[in-house]
């Protein structure tokens, strides 16, 4: 603990810790009820005869019933610069269980002489003093925060959302200490009730089809969104109808900082593509999973990487005994190590960094007969299209070799169940990369013998912001200046964020009976070039400040990709969103020996091993 001081724009002011404005604030709210008690003696006096004992007598009991039921309605735990209706209610809560209690306690006490005007009048005096104080300090901050702020001009903002998170969200950013930033011009909100009303004080001036026009005619700098379920259509409409007048548009940060009253102009959310695909991710069946991983030891290859780090984080939630972070890339797999022991520090499991290559067969089994994982999570993948085809051996090796080596050596140590991250690039594949996953596939499928493990493989989409991905490159073109470059104007994705991919792995691992290739429904795919044109909208550019060209098909992509062709796919959902592919399986001795009589020439060997991933769709 402390009480020291902060020196702050040319003025020192005092840093108080939590217990120490709890505890000022009890010896003000006691230091009112005594002075409510004097004032309620004093003007009851010359119409009843009290005796001032008796009055110090009440006041005591006064101050101690308060105090605890101060304690049972915390009056004095919340942070009163955001006093509002909750604050206020509390308040009165404890007054009146106080006064009600002293005037019971009073009334079967032979000892005392006391009146009931003189309580009640106190109860009122005491009840409004409290209050007062609460608003009377969070007009002080507000008005200190103004002052503070003043030397700039305040950016003017109109609230699209005139309901409880605009209320909220207006009440942080006026109770925050960058308040004099932002000015509130308005609220914007599209319910015909709320036209014209005032929320906190501030008019609701229109609908969102007026906002170019609001815009324009109170000069506004910046539109945030406070409707915390927004759906995607509806924040493309927002969007789109702000998008002619070039004003910022963002939302409003998570509920826990508005709570924590770390709001400023600087926290304000950029608005992300992601909140634009326009749906709803998959969550966990908590029980499910949590049977499944919790005291079990996790092996993730790969764990350096996108959909690798993920799965570990999200594994870790269920408090394994241990995960095995195993990866190729040194300095990835330090990353995440310690992220997860800064983030679970307080946790049960053991997490153990594993620098290795999956290509090593002989380590692999040496290490799964040291650890003996319980769950493995294959994740550990070649994944770029375009390198692979300059490439198609390294694929082979590292794809189809490598994968055969984690699912033997699963297998031959007893691991329960083992799922490899897929692709929805495997589905009739015409590059190297998506063939070489599709025979990975086969060789995972064709290990399970409805024995001691379980084999499964998941098929994903692309996933947004990986590594890779196309949404880093574009925010990286755009941050130059551009151009934004799409291969072609026609091509479509279908896209996914990475912690639904990383759901939908661990989900279907709890799912998996033996040797299924698990899909998610993905929806509607989306089209690349309108992911570039939103991502140089949502960085404040348009079309016109920012190019977007296109550049031309580089080897082995599809114009369109599936996640399975019709024929592959069952109707039934096994869980929300995931279905089973009805895909042929294969023997593993057949795949291997395709594999095994590979030619050494790598145009021809590209040539074969595409020929035999789409041969193994029909």
């Amino acid at each position: 603990m402390y009480f020291g001081m902060k020196k702050k724009r040319g003025f020192c002011v005092f840093a108080l810790t939590r217990r120490r404005k709890i505890l000022i604030l009890v010896a003000l709210d006691c230091f009112l009820i005594g002075g409510a008690n004097l004032a309620a003696y004093l003007f009851i006096k010359p119409f009843v005869p009290i005796s001032g004992q008796s009055m110090i007598a009440a006041t005591l009991l006064s101050i101690v019933l308060y105090l605890v039921f101060g304690a049972i309605f915390k009056v004095f735990t919340r942070i009163n610069r955001y006093t509002n209706l909750q604050e206020m209610i509390a308040i009165f809560a404890a007054t009146t269980s106080e006064m009600i209690a002293g005037l019971a306690i009073m009334t079967f006490s032979w000892s005392m002489i006391f009146s009931r005007r003189m309580e009640l009048f106190t109860y009122i005096l005491s009840t409004f003093l409290i209050i007062s104080s609460r608003l009377v300090w969070r007009l002080i901050i507000e008005r200190r925060n103004m002052r503070q702020s003043a030397e700039e001009s305040p950016k003017r903002l109109l609230i699209v959302g005139a309901g409880e998170g605009g209320r909220i969200l207006y009440n942080s950013l006026l109770g925050s200490k960058t308040a004099g930033e932002i000015s509130v011009v308005g609220f914007v909100d599209d319910d015909l009730n709320k036209q014209n009303t005032y929320l906190s004080g501030v008019k609701v001036r229109g609908r969102v089809k007026d906002l170019p026009e609001l815009i324009k005619t109170y000069q506004i700098d910046m539109v945030t969104i406070a409707i915390p379920s927004i759906g995607a259509k509806k924040l493309k409409k927002i969007i789109d109808v702000v998008k002619p007048t070039k004003v910022k548009v963002n939302k409003m940060p998570a509920m826990e900082e508005l709570a924590s009253g770390k709001v400023s102009l600087s926290r304000l959310k950029e608005i992300d593509v992601v909140d634009l695909l326009g749906r709803e991710e998959v969550e966990l069946d908590i029980d499910s999973i949590k049977d499944q991983l919790t005291g079990k030891v996790i092996l993730v290859t790969g764990a350096g990487g996108s959909i690798g780090s993920e799965i570990c984080r999200q594994v870790a939630k269920f408090n394994p005994a241990k995960i095995l972070l195993l990866g190729h890339g040194e300095n990835s797999i330090y990353q995440i190590h310690r992220e997860l022991q800064t983030s679970y520090r307080e946790s049960v499991t053991d997490f153990v960094p594993i620098i290795a290559d999956v290509q090593d067969r002989k380590l692999i089994f040496k290490l799964m007969e040291k650890y003996k994982p319980d769950i493995v999570y294959h994740a550990a993948a070649h994944k770029h299209v375009p390198l692979m085809e300059y490439n198609p051996r390294e694929a082979v090796k590292n794809n189809v070799y490598g994968t055969k080596n984690v699912a033997e050596a699963a297998k031959a140590n007893h691991a329960e169940h083992f799922v490899m991250i897929s692709t929805d690039k495997a589905n009739n594949p015409p590059n190297v990369m998506g063939a070489t996953k599709r025979i990975a596939e086969m060789v995972v499928t064709g290990l399970d013998e409805k024995g001691k493990t379980k084999f499964s493989a998941v098929r994903f989409g692309n996933v947004l912001g990986s590594r890779g991905s196309v949404i880093p490159l574009f925010r990286e073109q755009i941050a130059k200046g551009g151009p934004v470059t799409v291969t072609d104007f026609r091509m479509t994705r279908y896209f996914m964020t990475i912690p639904e991919a990383s759901r939908l792995a661990i989900q279907s691992g709890a799912l998996a009976r033996g040797g299924e290739i698990f899909v998610l429904d993905m929806s509607e795919p989306v089209k690349i070039v309108d992911l570039a044109k939103n991502m140089v909208r949502l960085s404040g550019y348009t079309e016109e400040d920012i190019d977007i060209i296109e550049t031309g098909i580089r080897p082995g992509e599809k114009l369109y990709e599936e996640l399975l062709l019709d024929k592959e796919r069952k109707d039934k959902e096994v869980f929300e969103k995931i279905f089973i592919g009805n895909i042929k399986g294969y023997a593993i001795d057949h795949v291997m020996n395709f594999v095994k009589g590979l030619p050494e020439q790598d145009e021809e060997l590209a040539t074969k091993v595409v020929k035999f991933a789409q041969d193994s769709g029909k």
